[in-house]
């Protein structure tokens, strides 16, 4: 189910009762997770997580509040509410008092944009190595040449 154990840095680990088991889903994610998955978390409805969670319509990215569900910064309004699994975590032991925790963080289904992305980084990766291979030959080239024009002179 899970990879491993992770600790926070908030030393969530005095309280016994507590088990934070994270599973990254991507290094392009972080690890986030979205408002379904901290539903799932918490067993809470899709409605009461957005009423825990520490927004304001006018600050798109409010201050901390230590008795809200802080979502990650966003650059845009529109951006969906991505939360960090040791926040989630927190939130729960903190204010919900809930005495065992798991986030779980799963791989979400690849859409459209995410395989076209895969396959221009792909392509991406084929042309740095045609560049590479043909600036290595290059390379031993001209110091053939060099070596040619010294054993000449």
């Amino acid at each position: 189910m899970f990879n491993g154990l992770e600790e926070s840095s908030l030393n969530y680990a005095s309280s016994k009762g507590i088990a934070k088991e994270l599973q990254s889903v991507s290094p392009l994610a972080d690890g986030l997770i979205g408002v379904e998955e901290v539903q799932k978390s918490l067993n809470r409805s899709r409605a009461s997580v957005y009423r825990y969670t520490n927004t304001d319509t006018r600050n798109i990215n409010p201050p901390f509040n230590p008795r809200k569900l802080n979502p990650e910064f966003r650059s845009d309004q529109k951006d969906p509410l991505l939360f960090h699994p040791n926040e989630v975590a927190r939130f729960a032991k903190d204010i919900l008092r809930i005495k065992e925790v798991n986030v779980e963080v799963l791989n979400s289904p690849s859409t459209v944009t995410q395989n076209v992305l895969s396959a221009i980084l792909e392509e991406l990766r084929l042309i740095r190595t045609h560049l590479e291979l043909n600036q290595n030959a290059n390379n031993s080239m001209k110091s053939q040449t060099q070596r040619d024009d010294r054993s000449a002179a």
